[in-house]
């Protein structure tokens, strides 16, 4: 059996309103670093993040409005959940005016509040893995398409501003195949939390 970590629960910050995600998309994926995302009291630090711009094809919104990627062209501050490889869902916050169609996907946290909880839903002692991955972490938080479209700053969603300062570190993302050398995957430099390390 893993070794059971107890971690300490962070000071929240203030909370996060829709007007924070009215900005350029990067911009907001790197102050998300830090942050603290809980759906309904179980949640965590967010210290890692893609960001998406619909100009760019590895986008979902690249190719313009569908019924799955809708909420995209929306107004920001909103959810848009979808299914990966038809296996797990993975959550992402739109950003930008409305129209813009963009949007950060959030790729890790480390776990602070409701951790057995997350430990119940992924069946695994580990804190280091319940959340290190873009699907896991929303199976420890009971993320589902049911979650799509709900706003991000009313609950069962709730965001809170970091606090303290982080180091941010960035490179491209992961996963893709399109637009692969954009170094838009951000993260907490050394964080023991994250899908995979940044290179040194």
């Amino acid at each position: 059996m893993a070794p059971v970590l107890k971690t300490s629960t962070p000071r929240l910050g203030k909370l996060l309103k829709r007007g924070f995600f009215d900005r350029d998309v990067r911009e907001v994926a790197r102050d998300l670093i830090g942050a603290t995302m809980l759906v309904d009291g179980v949640g965590g630090v967010i210290v890692e993040v893609e960001a998406y711009h619909h100009t760019e094809p590895a986008a979902h919104s690249y190719n313009g409005p569908t019924p799955r990627n809708q909420v995209m062209f929306g107004p920001p501050g909103f959810a848009y959940v979808y299914r990966s490889y038809g296996i797990h869902w993975c959550v992402n916050f739109v950003c930008e005016e409305e129209g813009s169609a963009s949007a950060v996907l959030i790729r890790a946290l480390e776990p602070t509040h409701g951790i057995a909880a997350m430990r119940r839903r992924r069946h695994l002692q580990d804190v280091h893995a319940l959340c290190s991955g873009p699907g896991k972490l929303t199976e420890a938080l009971g993320i589902t398409i049911a979650h799509n479209t709900l706003p991000l700053d009313r609950p069962p969603i709730v965001l809170h501003a970091r606090t303290d300062d982080v180091e941010v570190v960035a490179g491209i993302r992961i996963g893709i195949t399109k637009a692969v050398e954009l170094p838009w995957r951000y993260g907490v430099r050394g964080s023991k939390f994250l899908s995979k390390p940044f290179p040194k």
